[in-house]
Formats: C-alpha cells, structure tokens, sequence
C-alpha cells in the first residue's frame, strides 16, 4: 500500500508553503507553550512544534537545492535553441543517468522509459510548441494503453491549454515543464 498525503491537508499545504511560514508556527506554538502551560508541561507543549520544524528544514533543505529562476531562464533558452536531434540526445542522456532504461520511439510517444518494471511513455518532440492542446495528449494516452505503460509524461517548454491541463491531469500525465524540465537537462545552461 502506497501511502498519499491528502492535498490540502496543513501539512502538504505547508510542504507547498516557504519555510518560514512552518518556522513562524513552530515558533508561535513554542511562545503558546512558554506563556501559557504550567512549568512542568512546557517543555511537553513544546515538543508540539517539531512537526512544524521538521516542516520548515525540509521546505528550506529543498528550496536550496532548487534552480535559480536566472539559471532555470538559462537552460530553457538553451534548451529553446536546440535542434531536435540534440535536445533528444539531451533528454536521452539526463534520464539514463537517473537509471532509465531508455529507447527511443516513433510515434505520439518519442522516448520509451523502463525502470524497476515501470514503463513511462514520453511525448517531447513538440517541445517548443507555444500551447499544446487537448489532442496530442491523447495520442500519447493511446500509445501508452497500446505499450502497457503504467505512466505517460509530456515536455513542453510553452504552456498547456486549460482543457489540455485538465485532461493531464484527469489521465495523470506528468508534464515536464519549466524548472522540471531545466533539471532534467542542466547541461543545456552551460552551452
């Protein structure tokens, strides 16, 4: 049994949150702790706020090691500068070295990923369309049904139209986009 966080539950809204927000309430509970419990309750009271520390260092931890909004610019310009050929030898060799299995297809679906039995069917060549509508996601859902993939992924560096994000996320396609997608190929920023 996979376990999933609800949505909008605190804590994933706080995982989605800066850090200093989870900070702010752990240090608000703390203060609570402190002014209001008795002596012999408030260290107790205060072990009530390291749910929301432990919140904080994770949100901060990640926020350190995300891509700057400079160099994510810079990998989806060079990424945007790219012929075919290239960004596909890219995407081939970012994803190999996360341990895929990858091989390349023709079709709806232009890379077939497999690891650990999983299989992932991958659209990317209308990588620099403006919008992507509703239909080319469609042909990547037939070719995954067609493949027995368990999942489907699509790469864009333009935006989805708001019936195209929806179906994605009706049919759980995973779309690689802006700092998604300058982590997937940061080699593409140093050229």
């Amino acid at each position: 049994m996979k376990w999933k966080m609800a949505e909008n539950s605190l804590f994933a809204v706080l995982l989605r949150s800066p850090w200093w927000i989870s900070a702010a309430i752990a240090a608000g509970l703390v203060a609570i702790a402190q002014a209001f419990l008795p002596p012999d309750f408030r260290l107790a009271g205060a072990f009530g706020a390291l749910p929301f520390a432990a919140i904080a260092l994770w949100t901060g931890y990640k926020r350190l090691r995300a891509p700057s909004t400079a160099s994510v610019g810079r990998a989806l310009d060079a990424a945007r500068a790219m012929a075919w050929p290239a960004f596909a030898t890219a995407l081939e060799s970012a994803w190999q070295t996360q341990g895929f299995v990858v091989t390349r297809t023709a079709g709806a679906a232009d890379f077939e990923l497999a690891r650990e039995g999983r299989v992932t069917v991958v659209g990317a060549k209308r990588w620099k369309a403006a919008r992507t509508g509703v239909e080319p996601l469609r042909e990547l859902v037939r070719t995954k049904e067609a493949r027995g993939a368990q999942e489907a992924a699509w790469v864009t560096l333009g935006e989805l139209t708001d019936p195209a994000r929806a179906f994605a996320a009706e049919q759980r396609i995973r779309i690689v986009a802006g700092a998604d997608l300058a982590r997937l190929v940061p080699a593409a920023a140093r050229r």
